[in-house]
């Protein structure tokens, strides 16, 4: 049986091949969304914020797309050596695919693209103390996408300025992984 499992996990992970004409860039059905997810990349123009114990470096564990509209992100961290589990709902803007939150600053949630089945990508614009800081995140409905996807979110970075240089794999260093559910 569990030779059965892993053979159609395999077969799951060895299929995903990113399908351009299944990305969504408006109109999203926010209710595809929802389920979990695990997060594969990060990027940001200021690197120390999502490096190891960076304010923003945070792991998905699952997405709500909830009946006023707003979504809820359940997300894990590490705090002083420990896994802290958080949820974090973002408002509903006017914006199809746009949200806020007040967390270490005001910020726009915005989903850049997404084709529901394997792969979202979203961009966070920080806003604190004068500064701004944008993070895109890449999460996967498996923790391992294909180099396909991972090329795709170097292109989506490169359409904010951010290079090779500003992206992280997270997909092996999540230490909250082995407490996901």
């Amino acid at each position: 049986m569990a030779l059965l499992l892993l053979s159609l996990g395999l077969s799951l992970v060895s299929t995903q091949e990113l399908n351009p004409q299944a990305i969504v860039r408006k109109n999203y059905d926010m209710a595809k969304v929802s389920g979990v997810w695990y997060s594969v990349s990060m990027a940001s123009d200021d690197m120390k914020r999502i490096e190891k114990d960076g304010d923003l470096r945070v792991f998905i564990q699952n997405i709500e797309s909830l009946e006023d509209g707003s979504l809820k992100f359940n997300f894990q961290f590490m705090v002083l050596g420990e896994c802290v589990k958080v949820a974090v709902v973002c408002e509903k803007t006017d914006r199809n695919g746009e949200y806020t939150v007040n967390y270490e600053g005001d910020n726009r949630v915005l989903l850049s693209e997404t084709d529901y089945k394997l792969y979202i990508t979203f961009h966070l614009r920080n806003m604190r103390n004068g500064t701004e800081t944008n993070v895109l995140a890449l999460y996967g409905r498996v923790p391992d996408l294909s180099p396909s996807f991972l090329e795709r979110f170097e292109k989506v970075c490169r359409k904010y300025g951010l290079g090779p240089q500003n992206i992280l794999s997270l997909s092996d260093q999540n230490d909250c992984c082995k407490y996901k559910k």
